[in-house]
């Protein structure tokens, strides 16, 4: 077995390796709804609220409400209303995954250069998302290229009952990767992601994104347009760094402060 990484830097997906939201996941629910007749078409503001609900089956389970069902003959028991947003969300998945492979979504600026930075100097590279795994690979096979993604760990999906901002992703990303929470540093884009990360007990650098620019990100160790605009040039390695030097947020606090 190999030496444990000393260092572990840990990217959100959407919105972080790509700016994927109003481009990718947006229309593929609309052109969803539509394939199977669901008079349903969320405008950029619509889908602004819904992104407040981690998790692609969760924003389509807010649609089932009791006069949403009767109107248009969905499933009313459970096991019926399980199996319709599993349906729902592979067709969109496939939408998305189309589009990231034509190159619809391209990379946000710095994702490569850093990855590549982390990568050869030993760091442990993943990413944790809600997002659908083959979602996830797409984007990230895209953004840093096939070879190099092959390099990196993806916990995604269902792999954790309780998506952003809960902290398991992160948890389970930090046991995986056998790493000292002490030593990760965590790319997000979202005020749910970056609870998520604080709550782990992990820093975080918040890359604001089209949905997220206004939000507050009280408690992330640095807030930046995208990693090749940091406060004093690219975010690189020794800006990482002296992330893991400051203050370690503490998980008990944070989950304090969201419960109050």
């Amino acid at each position: 077995m190999g030496q444990t990484p000393r260092r572990a830097l840990v990217f959100d997906c959407d919105g972080v390796l790509a700016d994927t939201e109003r481009d990718g996941h947006l229309p593929a629910f609309n052109a969803t709804f539509a394939e199977v007749g669901l008079p349903v078409q969320w405008s950029e503001d619509d889908y602004a609220e819904k992104l407040r609900i981690g998790g692609g089956k969760e924003r389509m389970a807010s649609l089932l409400t009791p006069e949403f069902v009767q109107a248009n003959g969905l499933p009313t028991d459970a096991d019926g209303q399980k199996a319709l947003l599993a349906d729902l969300h592979r067709r969109k998945t496939a939408r998305y995954t189309e589009a990231v492979a034509r190159g619809d979504l391209p990379a946000r600026p710095g994702v490569a250069r850093l990855v590549e930075e982390a990568a050869a100097a030993g760091w442990a590279l993943a990413v944790a998302s809600t997002s659908a795994e083959a979602s996830v690979r797409a984007v990230l096979e895209h953004a840093v290229g096939a070879e190099r993604a092959r390099d990196v760990a993806v916990f995604a999906g269902d792999v954790v009952p309780a998506k952003k901002p809960d902290p398991a992703i992160y948890a389970l990303a930090v046991r995986e990767l056998g790493v000292d929470a002490d030593r990760v540093v965590v790319v997000e884009d979202s005020r749910n992601g970056m609870r998520a990360a604080l709550g782990a007990g992990l820093r975080c650098v918040v890359t604001t994104s089209s949905y997220t620019a206004e939000e507050d990100f009280t408690g992330a160790a640095l807030v930046v347009p995208d990693l090749d605009h940091g406060p004093d040039g690219p975010v690189d390695l020794a800006v990482l760094e002296r992330v893991l030097a400051g203050p370690a947020p503490s998980p008990a606090t944070q989950t304090q402060e969201e419960q109050a």
